[in-house]
């Protein structure tokens, strides 16, 4: 009994995954150490943490975060981890009924530019504005802030209208060959935000950087998982 008392005062995380596999015929997916250094962040700190995707079920994982430097410790953890990449290869399908999250943690990867943002993304917006009304914690990461593009307070304005945000930038975009890529199949989100009334603002190139304006908490790229992560901890503190 005390483990179930226990067990119902741990915070709630929903990290969200997305489940586009390509973008303009280039093969994409989710950017793994964006949602692995997260996961076991969370996981040290006690939380409930599900695993979602626009379309459930197995995640793709963009092959370049498999790699080299890209491939951290925390990435080889969770492969290696039965329990989470169970989670990821059978992660919930986002629904617009999920509520009572104390955080939507939005992780990036170039998959979504496909898929958290237009028709795909109904459900996410959903959830989003719906916890962003309520107070709760809303995190994006890399180009999970791809998610906040179509997101709105109540009033109906731009979530991001007045906040300062980050997001992987468009100088990191052209650093990393996808520019172009980016602009033929979706948008920058650096400006998208300014035009949405945020402001944007980006720090040098991969380094590690999170924005916290209000309960939006947004982070700029790989580097910045672990501190998004730690950002999230001190706001449910």
């Amino acid at each position: 009994r005390h483990d179930l008392a226990n067990s119902t005062m741990s915070k709630k995380i929903l990290l969200v995954s997305t489940s586009a596999t390509e973008m303009g015929g280039n093969p994409t997916g989710l950017w793994i150490a964006e949602l692995a250094e997260p996961y076991y962040a969370f996981k040290a700190a006690g939380y409930d943490i599900t695993i979602a995707s626009p379309q459930g079920g197995a995640c793709p994982i963009d092959a370049g975060s498999m790699k080299g430097d890209a491939l951290t410790a925390d990435s080889k953890k969770f492969m290696h981890d039965a329990e989470a990449f169970g989670a990821l290869s059978h992660s919930a399908k986002l629904d617009a009924a999920m509520t009572g999250f104390d955080c939507v943690y939005l992780c990036g990867g170039h998959g979504c530019c496909v898929d958290f943002a237009g028709e795909k993304a109904t459900a996410l917006v959903s959830i989003v504005n719906a916890h962003y009304a309520a107070g709760k914690v809303i995190a994006a990461d890399c180009h999970g802030p791809y998610g906040l593009i179509d997101c709105t307070k109540p009033d109906g304005s731009p979530l991001v209208a007045g906040l300062e945000v980050t997001a992987f930038t468009d100088n990191e975009e052209k650093a990393a060959g996808a520019m172009e890529w980016v602009l033929g199949n979706a948008k920058s989100m650096e400006a998208t935000f300014t035009e949405q009334g945020a402001t944007f603002v980006g720090g040098p190139d991969w380094a590690p950087h999170v924005k916290v304006s209000g309960n939006l908490i947004t982070a700029q790229n790989p580097g910045s998982a672990p501190a998004c992560a730690e950002a999230v901890i001190a706001a449910l503190a």
